[in-house]
């Protein structure tokens, strides 16, 4: 299939969206009592937004260091890449909200409020990147503004994925794969920016 053909916009939203409440609802489905349909269902929305946060985070960097068809088809669908994320990370809080009304018990064993700082700090940055992704909040904000909103918004949101998955590493052999994509995510997005600096610095010495 062309890339051309993939839906692109807010219909690749629309789909991506549609997809994570199917996969949601059948594991619901498959497990309708006690809480393990719920937490297959956390850890399930979970994946999906980190995968859809990665595609997000790397597409700039993708482009420069692979340049292709590809690579600037991520670009251009960056935008409803990270608010279909957004969406999916929102279904997956929506889970963790009902989890933790169902099963406190369950919810708050070796929990604590500090312990779930990050995460809370991860979810506001979702919500201000989500709002400032409209025409309108950008122009309020301003080009400079805007933009340093949202590298900071994006490192902060890898940063906490990193430190969620590094203190879930003894509980399993998949946080171990998650922890280290996402520091191998960090690397590439530092050496996509070191490869800009150096182009710049090059054209300007040529």
């Amino acid at each position: 299939m062309k890339l051309s053909a993939l839906p692109s916009g807010w219909k690749l939203f629309g789909l991506l969206a549609v997809l994570t409440l199917v996969m949601t609802a059948l594991i619901l489905a498959a497990q309708p009592l006690g809480s393990d349909g719920l937490r297959s269902a956390i850890r399930a929305t979970a994946r999906s937004s980190f995968a859809l946060f990665l595609l997000t985070f790397l597409a700039s960097s993708l482009a420069i260091l692979v340049p292709g068809e590809m690579t600037r088809r991520l670009v251009r669908e960056r935008r409803y890449l990270g608010l279909a994320f957004a969406f999916s990370h929102t279904v997956h809080g929506v889970l963790i909200y009902q989890y933790a009304q169902q099963f406190p018990a369950l919810f708050w064993a070796g929990r604590t409020v500090t312990s779930s700082l990050p995460g809370s700090v991860g979810y506001l940055f979702i919500l201000l990147l989500t709002l400032t992704s409209f025409k309108a909040p950008m122009r309020l904000l301003g080009s400079l503004a805007w933009k340093r909103l949202h590298s900071t918004g994006t490192w902060v949101i890898a940063l906490v994925f990193c430190l969620s998955f590094y203190k879930r590493i003894p509980m399993g052999i998949w946080y171990v794969l998650a922890f280290s994509t996402m520091f191998a995510a960090i690397a590439l997005k530092l050496t996509a920016k070191l490869a800009v600096r150096r182009r710049r610095a090059t054209a300007m010495s040529s």
